[in-house]
């Protein structure tokens, strides 16, 4: 299953590092580990490594188009769920199976999508009118 937080979480480091940082995601993460019933820490731990990466090459992500993007995206993904997966290994838990490697595909497969739904608000109408003056 992919995880959409980590997903949104990438997405506003990368298009609002300043206002969605390390902070918020190590936040989130420990909000993903009491909703989950994980290991407390965990989903903190890697959402942090994920957003400091994600923070780290937001400048030049954003020069790319969307599918390059995709493919950059990618490796932050697997880091993030292999992190976790460390951490619940180390912490006596069995391994889940090889599928969890289908996560992070899907995780930036969705990224172009999470794009243009993220983006739209701030999108302009194409014929604006009194009813839309912007």
């Amino acid at each position: 299953m992919p995880d959409l937080l980590a997903l949104v979480l990438v997405f506003w480091n990368v298009h609002q590092p300043r206002r969605v940082g390390i902070g918020v995601a190590f936040v989130l993460g420990l909000a993903m580990d009491v909703h989950a019933g994980s290991l407390l820490g965990q989903h903190a731990l890697a959402y942090t490594l994920l957003s400091y990466f994600a923070i780290t090459i937001h400048r030049r992500l954003l020069w790319f188009g969307v599918g390059s993007q995709m493919v950059q995206v990618l490796p932050l993904f697997v880091a993030a769920h292999v992190v976790t997966l460390v951490v619940r290994l180390a912490a006596g838990d069995e391994f889940p199976g090889w599928p969890w490697l289908l996560a992070p595909v899907f995780e930036a497969l969705l990224w172009p999508m999470v794009t243009f739904l993220l983006l739209a608000p701030q999108r302009r109408a194409p014929d604006p009118d009194e009813n839309r003056p912007l």
